[in-house]
């Protein structure tokens, strides 16, 4: 599994508001199959048992905001690529607070 976090930020909007483009990048990731996301506050992690299938999304997501009165987007990636073992959003978090909830 991958795991992506993604953040795309429309510049010469009319308002300092995006969440319209936000809400329309998540209208992408609900048609997508065999993907898990989460809706963070500062960008969206999305997992994926495919780095190539998360490339795709990142470019349909990147493009939302083109589909609009847009002509700049800057789109920042993160992704994290595991082999040794599965990695998932859920596992991932379980393992910090599992960590930080410890009495060492």
């Amino acid at each position: 599994m991958a795991i992506m976090e993604i953040s795309v930020i429309p510049l010469g909007t009319q308002t300092p508001s995006v969440s319209k483009y936000v809400a329309n990048a998540i209208k992408i990731l609900k048609k997508e199959k065999n993907i898990k996301y989460e809706l963070t506050s500062m960008g969206t992690i999305v997992e994926c048992n495919s780095i190539d299938k998360l490339f795709d999304i990142a470019k349909k997501i990147h493009h939302v905001p083109f589909n609009s009165e847009i002509k700049r987007v800057v789109t920042s990636l993160k992704i994290d690529d595991r082999k040794d073992k599965e990695l998932t959003i859920k596992g991932k978090k379980k393992s910090v607070y599992k960590k930080a909830n410890s009495k060492k």
